[in-house]
């Protein structure tokens, strides 16, 4: 009797999926229709780890198991391949970024093959192509002409040592995530997308989703809706008004200090000459932080008093005007109430910098608020908010977390900006017969000290005169934002071949919404608010059908492996590691080494790879242990050894079937067998919170 050869049968079917061409699909109308997606991958360089194949697994059974009901499956993959760490890698080999990005994709390609995934290869799309970002820059100049694309001058995390801009994702503890160099806060002109144009739609149009709860809170969170009063407190001397908006208008009479953004653009003006050099002092320690770090709410709270004072509008009592930098010029007005009594926030600042605290609301009821005396919280925030509007100091209003998005990078690894810019300060997007613009070849693409993109040294693609107006242009050397080819690809999947247009309406209609999204949790935020805000923005200029993008979205949970560092905390790799009465000591030598669970990475050592298994043990025998570890969404621990076991538990099946009367003809009974075992795996499978309400 034959053993089980896993080399032999997966290359066998695997070669013959390819040879017929067996998951590539077509838009059927006579069909019902099913699309999974995957969030597709940066090529890195380190290819997959088998805490990617967990979320590829489980979209491959889902495309396999809907195909079996009768459905049309769209199931594709393709590489969000720009990006800074390409470009670093260019910069410290010399080696140009396509071409690691390509040798790059081929690495994910063959791992991703080598699991036996049912993708539709015949849809692969690549960001960095110029037959894809030619609709990428397409769909800014529809941004631009609807007035939600702009220029202005703003505060951005900027790296010397990057040359570039970076996100407030891509900064961590002052430092950038990519290289660890250190930011400074400058300003700099950018292109900005008007996403707060659509700040109400996205948060009201989550109710239109099958989304985890815990996600849709997050971009519930970090889209920030506040409904409250704008009022103005007034600097004592010169008379300035300071704008300040709030929700706890009620808390008025309780305010004993006010708070100034360090990029207010009062603090120059109100800073008095004994505060000068302390304050010059505290605006230079803050240039180095990100606005996260100074948002965390478990860091030590930091200020310096500007040596002026403010009069509150409800009772004319002066209070004195600190700048700190927990408060955001990008949030509100950048002037924050300080009120201690009630805001813990405000009396952590208080207590350190012994300033008063003054209780206005005891027992549900206010106290020390004149007017408001007596009344409940509820029915003071209203008569609050009605004097400041009937005494002309102040008016209500709506407020949101929600920046902006910030679209500018000074990188050449990424898409250029389809737009002219000309001598008297107009500019013109280009036409699609101009498209794409691609970017110069560029041996050098190290960034300069002025912050300008390594685009700029090319004068002769820079500086230009327009074909179709005569005039002397000047294109633009920033490129948009890795997150650009990221917000759109799900469309272009539908029609990935198309020279004559993004994609065909007929295509878009019959495929869209993206039926089942999968991805991990880190995601969570900025990528699908990007993509839902791209999205809206292409249904109302009437490109696409559908309100949203992904109809249902489910998130892998985390994949954790031992991590061992030696005391120096150096990453050593389990292969060098030995465990004696448990503890972890480095092979041949004496040292005890530290270990924790960590999410599995290169630069920890604890990343396994999904070629090492499947040489071993076979594609079927770690994509049945992915999902063996545990429910889908919740963090898993990998165990190497246990994958054994699912290659043992393989070879008794496939014995099984050896000594069955199994042969390769379709007969009824077959059939009847195979319905049965499908529905049986769909009454026990209802409860599963990847597959819970699939069409039937």
């Amino acid at each position: 009797m034959s053993n089980y050869d896993h080399r032999r049968i997966e290359q066998k079917w695997q070669h013959v999926w390819e040879e017929k061409e067996t998951f590539e699909v077509e838009a059927d109308p006579s069909q019902p229709k099913f699309y999974i997606l995957d969030m597709f991958p940066y090529p890195s360089g380190a290819g997959l780890h088998v805490g990617h194949v967990t979320g590829y697994t489980a979209t491959d059974i889902l495309a396999r198991y809907m195909r079996n009901k009768g459905y049309n499956v769209l199931h594709p993959m393709g590489w969000d391949s720009f990006g800074l760490p390409a470009e670093q890698y260019a910069i410290r080999t010399g080696t140009h970024p396509s071409v690691t990005t390509e040798e790059n994709i081929a690495t994910y390609r063959r791992q991703l093959k080598s699991l036996g995934l049912s993708y539709d290869w015949s849809r692969e799309i690549t960001t960095s192509e110029p037959s894809y970002y030619k609709w990428t820059q397409w769909i800014f100049t529809k941004l631009y002409e609807k007035g939600l694309a702009y220029e202005a001058e703003v505060q951005v995390n900027f790296c010397p040592a990057l040359g570039t801009v970076l996100a407030n994702e891509e900064v961590e503890n002052g430092r950038s995530k990519e290289g660890g160099y250190p930011i400074e806060r400058r300003p700099l002109r950018q292109w900005i997308l008007k996403i707060t144009a659509y700040a109400d739609r996205l948060l009201e149009d989550l109710s239109l989703l099958d989304w985890p709860e815990s996600l849709k809170k997050l971009q519930v969170n970090w889209i920030g809706r506040s409904e409250g009063v704008k009022l103005h407190f007034t600097e004592e001397k010169a008379g300035h008004p300071i704008a300040v908006f709030t929700t706890c208008g009620e808390t008025l009479f309780g305010v004993t200090f006010l708070v100034l953004s360090p990029e207010h653009p009062l603090v120059a003006q109100i800073i008095s000459d004994q505060q000068k050099k302390a304050v010059a002092q505290y605006l230079k320690e803050v240039a180095a932080k990100s606005e996260l770090q100074r948002t965390d709410l478990a860091k030590e709270k930091s200020g310096v008093w500007s040596g002026a004072y403010a009069l509150n509008p409800v009772n004319g009592k002066k209070v004195p005007i600190w700048i700190a930098d927990y408060v955001l010029m990008t949030y509100g007005t950048g002037a924050v109430m300080g009120v201690p009594a009630h805001d813990e926030r405000d009396l952590e600042f208080a207590q350190k910098y012994s300033l008063p605290v003054i209780e206005v609301i005891t027992d549900e009821k206010m106290v020390q608020s004149e007017f408001l005396n007596g009344l409940s919280v509820l029915a003071a925030k209203e008569k609050i908010a009605q004097w400041l509007v009937d005494n002309g100091k102040g008016e209500r209003t709506v407020n949101y977390k929600l920046r902006d998005w910030l679209f500018s990078r000074q990188r050449y690894w990424g898409e250029p900006f389809p737009i002219l810019h000309f001598e008297d300060g107009t500019k013109r997007t280009l036409d699609m017969d101009e498209l794409p613009l691609c970017p110069p070849e560029l041996k050098d693409y190290k960034p300069s000290a002025s912050g300008e993109s390594p685009l700029a040294k090319v004068k002769e693609w820079v500086e230009i005169t327009d074909l179709k107006t005569g005039k002397k242009a000047r294109r633009e050397t920033n490129t948009m934002p890795q997150w650009a080819g990221s917000c759109w690809y799900y469309l272009r999947f539908c029609d990935p071949h198309n020279d004559q247009a993004a994609w065909d309406p007929h295509k878009e209609k019959y495929w869209l919404p993206v039926d089942m999204y999968v991805g991990g949790v880190e995601h969570a935020v900025l990528h699908l608010l990007y993509a839902r805000f791209w999205h809206k923005v292409l249904f109302d200029c009437g490109f696409v059908s559908t309100p949203e993008p992904f109809q249902k979205l489910r998130n892998q949970g985390l994949l954790t492996a031992r991590a061992y560092q030696l005391p120096s905390g150096v990453y050593i790799s389990p292969e060098e590691v030995i465990e004696k009465e448990g503890k972890y000591y480095q092979i041949g030598t004496e040292v005890e080494l530290r270990s924790q669970i960590e999410k599995m990475s290169k630069s920890k050592l604890n990343g396994v790879t999904p070629d090492e298994m499947i040489e071993k043990y076979g594609a079927d025998s770690l994509r049945l242990y992915e999902m063996f570890m545990g429910p889908f969404d919740q963090e898993k621990l990998w165990n190497t050894d246990a994958v054994q076991g699912c290659y043992r538990f393989l070879c008794r099946f496939y014995q099984m079937i050896l000594s069955s009367k199994v042969c390769d003809v379709t007969t009824p009974e077959a059939l009847k067998l195979g319905h049965r075992l499908v529905f049986n795996v769909e009454k026990t499978s209802r409860r599963s919170r990847l597959i819970r309400r699939l069409p039937r």
